[in-house]
């Protein structure tokens, strides 16, 4: 899809260059070059307005949180070539222009042409594939545009759209920290499980102030038990740093970035007072939800942002006490959605069946992890579980790979790239 003329070479080097540090492993070596051709060569597109469009692999739609992360490794050599340096401010471009159409949607069209929940009840558009309200589909374009700069140095993403965007999402979070009050976003679908509605007439679970900005679903896709997502939340902080540090140093609006980190500080706060649960086991975790009025919800899901992410999102680090303990709970099986099998052991989802763990989830685990032998046993680990097809799939069952769900997942395959970069000692900056 993506018009690749005069990038081929550069894409030929950095293979043939990452493959050079995989020659004990050969089965690595074909895996990443499947992988990371796959995503770049049939889900992107550039359109003639200059945007790049980016499918998820199996669905003709462009989600906010896929396509950055979809489009996250090519960093590494966006540095080094300006077709893909092209490339990538073309979703960022889009990914914004999707923002202002509708703040509140998380997957859109490439035209104006109906497809998708057309009959869900909420203020659909032609544009739009699906409106569920994800504040994770609001920091990933921020943090696209952030890394593309920390990458190449390029700032000319920070522009109109840019700034219209970014002022249009504080608007919205800040709006969400008081959903009951201030929120007119109502999500009903009929003839659904209960995880693809919202209750109270559409309007989620109650929910009381914290500080934090609410959401009605998870990033996968899945409604929210409690309004007040914790991942999505520590994303939006470190996302609304990085647009303040954008605002000083590229825009020069010293008014944008006060607001920004006063929201910043706002929803931090509330995360460490409401966000925390002492465990009679772990002692101080991250709950995965809340909803401010003394109840959590205490799990993990595979999807990114997730509380196994915390130092891949760099909200803290690997050593970060409460993160730890927070860690040896989720890979647990006090986590409910940890699973072991005779295949293997790790982090699944309600979105999938019973038993089926993500190779999204495995990924940020060796992502994660602090000794270069964990990351090399995670990496094994998704090449055993492929279901001998030499890509990733979203859920596959702990006792059987070769039973799995979404043959054709792009994000999961550049969650597997970066971590074969990692263990090379490639990481994308920021």
């Amino acid at each position: 899809m993506a018009q690749l003329a005069g990038t081929l070479e550069a894409l030929n080097n950095w293979i043939e260059n990452v493959q050079q540090k995989l020659q004990s492993r050969p089965k690595t070596q074909a895996m990443f070059e499947t992988c990371i051709r796959n995503t770049i060569e049939t889900t992107f597109r550039e359109l003639p307005d200059g945007t790049t469009f980016v499918i998820t692999g199996d669905i003709p739609a462009m989600w906010l949180r896929d396509s950055a992360a979809q489009a996250r490794p090519y960093m590494l050599l966006a540095s080094k070539d300006p077709a893909i340096e092209r490339l990538l401010r073309g979703i960022v471009e889009r990914q914004l222009r999707y923002v202002i159409h509708d703040p509140y949607a998380n997957a859109f069209n490439e035209s104006p042409n109906g497809q998708g929940h057309q009959d869900d009840d909420t203020a659909m558009t032609p544009w739009i594939w699906e409106r569920k309200y994800e504040v994770d589909s609001l920091c990933y374009p921020l943090q696209l545009a952030y890394l593309l700069w920390k990458n190449t140095g390029s700032t000319s993403q920070f522009n109109d759209t840019f700034q219209e965007a970014a002022k249009l999402i504080l608007t919205v979070w800040t709006q969400e920290q008081n959903h009951e009050m201030n929120s007119e976003y109502r999500f009903e679908r009929g003839n659904c499980p209960v995880t693809d509605t919202l209750p109270r007439d559409g309007r989620g679970t109650p929910t009381g102030k914290t500080g934090m900005t609410w959401s009605g679903f998870r990033p996968s896709d899945d409604a929210c038990a409690y309004g007040y997502l914790i991942p999505s939340n520590m994303f939006a902080v470190v996302v609304l740093r990085y647009l303040a540090e954008i605002a000083e140093a590229v825009l020069n609006d010293l008014e944008l970035k006060d607001k920004a980190l006063t929201l910043a500080d706002e929803i931090d706060r509330g995360i460490r007072q409401y966000g925390t649960f002492e465990h009679p086991v772990y002692g101080t975790i991250f709950a995965y939800e809340t909803d401010g009025l003394g109840n959590h919800n205490l799990m993990d899901d595979a999807n990114v942002p997730s509380l196994l992410s915390i130092p891949y999102l760099s909200y803290a680090s690997s050593d970060d006490p409460i993160y730890k303990n927070t860690r040896s709970f989720i890979l647990s099986e006090d986590n409910p959605y940890f699973y072991e099998g005779s295949a293997t052991s790790g982090i699944g989802s309600p979105h999938t069946p019973s038993g089926y763990i993500w190779h999204i989830a495995l990924a940020m685990q060796g992502l994660t992890a602090q000794s270069p032998e964990e990351k090399a046993r995670l990496l094994d680990l998704l090449e055993r579980t492929d279901g001998d097809k030499g890509m990733m799939h979203e859920g596959f069952d702990a006792n059987d790979p070769n039973k799995y769900t979404r043959e054709w997942f792009s994000w999961a395959n550049m969650m597997y790239c970066e971590l074969v970069l990692d263990v090379c000692g490639i990481r994308v900056a920021g």
